[in-house]
């Protein structure tokens, strides 16, 4: 397959298309699916779990994919020239329930998924035809003819015809979030991303049961399998202010999971400010997320601004009783990213808040290295302390909201950017090995604080040595900066260990600000370095 070489390209025809390609390549798990009679049978979310439940006991059975060779010949072009026939669309003309319409299987997309609608408490499947789609002469989608199910589908506004939510490849979804731009995208569960012992696994929603409410909102239920796992999902998704899903899920493993990853989240980010130099692009940014924002049980938040690095990573962060975690897009200003056909300003932060108390886990953020800004590369999930072993079993709720900035408002003051040049004095000889660190915050809880009152910013260091600080509001702004120096010279030439940095704003030892956890290679330190006039 030939994919396009400018993302804006694909990002526009995506929903359009069912191009979802850009997601990790999916395992190939299935699950059994009976063939459909048509009849409506009883159906509520105890169903589902008992459903769930059961099929855990029993060895994993994968489905039979229908017509494999005639799926492997349906690739982007020719996926994308296949169009649904908007008069087979669920709900059309329904005042303002929102329509659905489903995705065409393809060469990634192979896994058949099973529709039903639901209407008081009764489940009647919503078969696949080939009659549904619109297929030019010589397209290898005429030839689908044995396959039982789609490939997903997309949820619409009954007004503007408008996508706002899609569920497509293994059980990611996305959302319009507030901004009616599609950005990052959520998943069910992850199972061993990123580990040494690989490979990932990636469960599917193999069915799900719609039902739509008069005001537009939509409830979505889901089975999700595996080889090693079993799941019953309730995604109930209302429109205010940006996408608010109320997400309860039902976990059941049949095999050992050594990293398991409850509501993931995952992400692009190529290059922001503070790592501008791994790049060669015209564009000042290319991120569809710039850092990953922490609430811990404690009260301390955390911030994080997310890495291109120079290999994979994967960090986590003691988070029990967490109150929430997302991945964010804090930079908002168009100007910081000149890109008028993606508008990553627009992209739509992901906050997970749990709905009870989760107990003892992690936060774990997976970056991975990338070159260009087609793929996803960042993954940031919970992590239960409790090792994760066939026959358990996990209760879960959570509130997922796509908005703009995080729904809980903080009382002390954020991190806006970061930036990163030569340490050292103008006009001075500049020292080996030093770079300048300088973080914007924003001024809140700083209200009444000048230059002169005592305001601190507090470093500490894994490796390297952290010159003294400055804190200070910016001259004719309403922000605040901090910097300092870091002097890693010290550290062997063949040493890319990171640097893990941790620091925060504060008054008389009163924290005035959140916490970030900045994360540097020394290699990519060097290069920057070596690149500066």
């Amino acid at each position: 397959m030939t994919l396009r070489a400018d993302r804006r390209d694909i990002l526009r025809s995506a929903l359009a298309g069912g191009a979802f390609f850009l997601l990790p390549r999916l395992a190939q798990a299935q699950t059994a699916n009976p063939a459909s009679d048509g009849k409506a049978t009883p159906f509520s979310f105890d169903i589902l779990k008992d459903m769930a439940r059961d099929l855990a006991a029993k060895p994993y059975q994968p489905a039979e994919i229908a017509d494999p060779a005639v799926l492997d010949q349906i690739d982007y072009d020719a996926h994308n020239q296949v169009q649904f026939r908007p008069e087979h669309t669920l709900w059309r003309d329904k005042g303002s329930m929102s329509p659905v319409q489903p995705f065409f299987p393809g060469r990634y997309f192979r896994e058949p998924v099973r529709i039903y609608t639901l209407e008081n408490g009764a489940a009647t499947e919503w078969p696949f035809a080939l009659d549904m789609f619109d297929i030019p002469k010589g397209n290898p989608a005429r030839k689908l003819t044995h396959t039982k199910g789609f490939a997903g589908f997309r949820v619409q506004d009954a007004q503007s015809g408008r996508d706002w939510m899609a569920f497509l490849g293994a059980s990611y979804w996305r959302t319009e979030g507030y901004s009616g731009q599609f950005g990052l995208s959520v998943r069910g569960l992850a199972m061993d991303t990123a580990i040494a012992s690989g490979p990932e696994e990636f469960p599917l929603f193999t069915r799900f049961w719609l039902e739509p409410a008069e005001n537009g909102d939509l409830t979505a239920y889901a089975l999700l399998e595996s080889p090693r796992a079993t799941g019953a999902y309730r995604i109930a998704s209302t429109r205010k202010d940006g996408v608010i899903q109320e997400v309860t899920a039902t976990l059941f493993l049949r095999g050992d999971v050594e990293r398991l990853g409850i509501a993931p989240l995952t992400s692009m980010f190529w290059f922001g400010k503070h790592n501008r130099s791994v790049a060669v692009d015209w564009r000042p940014e290319v991120h569809d997320s710039d850092g990953l924002e922490i609430h811990t049980g404690s009260g301390e938040q955390i911030w994080r601004p997310l890495n291109d690095p120079p290999r994979n990573m994967a960090n986590t962060f003691a988070a029990p009783s967490v109150k929430g975690f997302g991945l964010m897009q804090r930079e908002r200003n168009f100007a910081q990213y000149q890109d008028d056909g993606v508008f990553y300003e627009k992209r739509a932060s992901a906050w997970v808040e749990p709905l009870g108390d989760w107990g003892n886990g992690s936060v774990t953020l997976v970056e991975l290295r990338t070159a260009d800004e087609t793929h996803d590369n960042i993954v940031a999930c919970w992590q239960p302390a409790e090792a994760a072993k066939a026959g358990n079993r996990y209760d879960l709720a959570y509130r997922l909201s796509w908005v703009q900035d995080c729904p809980v408002q903080s009382q002390t003051a954020r991190f806006r950017a970061t930036r990163l040049g030569a340490g050292g004095v103008p006009g001075q000889d500049r020292q080996p090995d030093v770079i300048k660190v300088v973080c914007d915050l924003d001024n809140r809880g700083l209200e009444g604080f000048g230059p002169a009152d005592g305001v601190e910013v507090t470093v500490t260091a894994s490796a390297g040595k952290p010159g003294k600080g400055a804190v200070f509001p910016v001259v004719g702004q309403t922000y605040w900066r901090a910097m300092f120096d870091l002097d890693f010279s010290m550290l062997h030439a063949k040493d890319d260990n990171p640097i893990d940095l941790r620091l925060f704003v504060s008054h008389q030892g009163d924290a005035k600000s959140e916490t970030m956890l900045l994360q540097l290679f020394p290699s990519q330190l060097r290069h920057m370095l070596a690149n500066t006039p």
